[in-house]
Formats: structure tokens, sequence, C-alpha cells
């Protein structure tokens, strides 16, 4: 309801109080504040975008908000999604997402939705909505997102965020580009690692969350100058903003239908790939390396392929750090080769994915290993509690 019936709004008395710095504002006024009020928003999760932008849009004083969401808590989440606490660890996303925005805004309506967005429940999801936020962080439910909002004919906000980068724009609005004009085809899956892997800076998904916030409200007042058509480039570590041209493809496929976007990307190829390799590859469990470590690790070389930062918070007594970077690049194959002495492999890493895949590359170099089943994680959960996780 872009163009909603403003004469039906009716601003209370505290809403003068709470909004009174929005309605001072010529941009925004008195029938801005009602726009916003008769608004509703869907954010499609809870994370790190998900977190700022909803205390905004809450703040602001959006009517209804609609939380797509089906995670849990965790102690890892807090470091940037900050709508949760630490007292909500174990519990739903939502919850904890619903229950903060009551405390900012007890008169906004708020929607929840426990469940995984899917070509099966997605238009019925974002179908009543104004405007549709994309807080994911995954390209199958990006794809997914951004279809159903050109099906429905929503404004579809996108941010992402990877280590110290963040990127935000505007998609299917006022006949602007979509999601596919800027990424027609999605990259191989395991090309682009998740924060999981790479890591992100805190505060960075607080500033571009902030920026989706920020063009959701001026949707919604109608202002002229949205990102549509702009992507916004934000490096923190530089403290600098660059910003791109998208235009709509003439040559794009017409989207008629939701589809299986797991297929589209590559999920299940992947899996499938990376369960034969494991397959292919010698197992053995933590508590079988145990047994080698506390024998000193006779005749074994046992490395570590994570990264060195990982290596600093927790660490498998004598490991040797290679990490799969060095190892896909090549010299870390040489430097293994150069350790060996006909010693027998054995690599770990966080969970076991990584260094199946440096076994993989090690394998084609000649070099036969065995992968340590649950990496380090399974270590600190069966042999030793004192090391960390994370």
């Amino acid at each position: 309801m872009l163009n909603p019936d403003l004469a039906a709004i009716e601003l209370s008395a505290d809403d003068y109080q709470r909004y009174s710095r929005h309605i001072i504002l010529p941009e925004v006024g008195l029938e801005g504040q009602k726009r916003i009020k008769a608004a509703s928003v869907l954010c499609v999760g809870t994370g790190g975008l998900g977190s700022p932008l909803l205390l905004y849009l809450a703040a602001a004083g959006v009517g209804r908000i609609g939380i797509v969401d089906f995670d849990i808590v965790d102690h890892s989440n807090l470091q940037r999604q900050i709508i949760h606490g630490t007292s909500w660890v174990g519990k739903p996303k939502i919850a904890s997402a619903k229950n903060r925005i009551l405390e900012i805004n007890p008169y906004c309506q708020v929607d929840l939705y426990e469940t995984q967005l899917s070509a099966a429940n997605a238009l019925d999801i974002l179908a009543p909505y104004d405007i549709v936020i994309d807080g994911t962080d995954n390209f199958p439910t990006r794809y997914l997102t951004n279809d159903a909002c050109v099906l429905l004919n929503k404004p579809n906000v996108y941010g992402s965020i990877f280590r110290f980068e963040g990127q935000a724009t505007v998609f299917n609005y006022q006949d602007g580009p979509n999601y596919r004009d800027l990424y027609p085809e999605p990259p191989p899956p395991g090309m682009v690692p998740s924060c999981a892997e790479g890591g992100v800076l805190g505060v960075l998904p607080g500033i571009v969350g902030t920026i989706q916030a920020t063009e959701a409200l001026k949707i919604i007042l109608g202002a002229p100058n949205t990102l549509s058509g702009r992507l916004l480039l934000f490096n923190a570590w530089e403290m600098k903003f660059r910003e791109l041209k998208l235009r709509p493809n003439p040559e794009r496929p017409v989207i008629t239908e939701l589809i299986d976007y797991d297929q589209f990307c590559g999920i299940p190829q992947a899996k499938a790939a990376e369960e034969a390799q494991k397959a292919a590859l010698a197992e053995m469990t933590v508590l079988e390396l145990k047994a080698l470590v506390d024998q000193g690790l006779p005749n074994t070389l046992l490395i570590d392929v994570r990264n060195p930062n990982e290596h600093d918070i927790a660490r498998i007594p004598g490991a040797v750090l290679i990490p799969l970077p060095d190892i896909e690049a090549g010299p870390g194959v040489e430097k293994v080769r150069s350790l060996l002495n006909g010693h027998q492999l054995v690599a770990h890493c966080k969970m076991g994915g990584r260094s199946a895949k440096a076994l993989g590359i090690l394998r084609e170099a000649g070099i036969e290993g065995i992968n340590v089943k649950g990496g380090i994680a399974a270590w600190s959960q069966e042999v030793d509690p004192s090391v960390t996780q994370y």
C-alpha cells in the first residue's frame, strides 16, 4: 500500500511525541509519517543485516513488519546481530527480534514466519507487504526473493556483506533493474566463502543494514533519489564508498514462475561432488587421532589447513599449519611434500570440509592422506573441551 488513504490514517498523541523529529522534516512531515505508519515491510532474515534494519524500521514507526527466519540465536551471532541478546541464545531468532521490536515500538504489528523461504511459500509470504528487504546470506534465497518480488511487483531492497566490504541497492522498483541484472548466473558453489569461513567486521552489517532501512523509508516516502539503478559499494577498512550504475538487461530471461533455486545454484551437484570426494578419502575419528597424538604422532604428519587466525584461536597438538589457500596456490603442496618424508599424512580443518578439499588437491599431486572427521570442532567436543570452539 505505497499509496495509502492518508485520511484514514490517524496519529495518536504518542505518535506525535515519538516521531516529532520526523514530522518537522519538510521531506517527511505529517503526511510522510502517516505513510510510514501505513506501510508494511517484510524482512527475509534476522541476521547481521536484518538486525539493524528491523530496529530502525520499528523505531521509525513502520506499522507492520514481517520477519522470515528459521534459525536460532548462537553465541557467534552476538558480535554483529545486535537485535539479539545473550539471554536469547538457543532460542528462535524471530522471537528474539519480535521481543526487541516491541520494546522499541509496542504499536508495531509484527508477523512471524518461522520457516525457510521456498518456491512453495514465497509468493504467499511476500504478497501482503509493500516492500521486501533481502537480509539473506546465500545465493539460492537471493534469487528466490528477487524472482518472487518480480512476479509480485514488489520493491526489493538488497544488501550483502563479507569481511570488510558491503553493497546495497534497490531492485525491481520503478522499472529499474533486478538481481538478475547484477548476477545473471550464480557463482559456482563454494566460490564465495561464507562469513563463517571468511569472517566479517561486526559493525559492517550495521552500516549496510541501516542503508537498507534508509532506502525502504525513502520508497515509502516516495523520495526520487533511491538506489534503484545504482549499486553502492562500501569498504569499511578503507572507509570508502563507490557507486556503480546498474541497468536492466533487455536480453535477460523473463521470470514467469519460481523454480528450484538450489538446483539453479548447483547446490545438490556440489554436495554430491563433495560427498563423492569425501567417500574417496580415508577418514579417521578424533579419538583415533588422539591415540596418535598421545604417542607423539609416530610416522605421522598432521597438517591444519585452516587460516592462521583460526589456528591462533585453537589447535590440535603437533599440527603443522598449511592453510588451504597455500595448497590451492601450489606452494602448500610442495611444503607438504618436503615435510612428509615417508610419513602418513593426516589433515584437519574446523569441521572436515576444507581438509577434504585440500586432500583432494594433494591427491592430484600424487600425495595420499587421511581426513579427520569433524575436524577440530569434534576434537573439542569429544576429546578436549578446553580447546576453544568458535
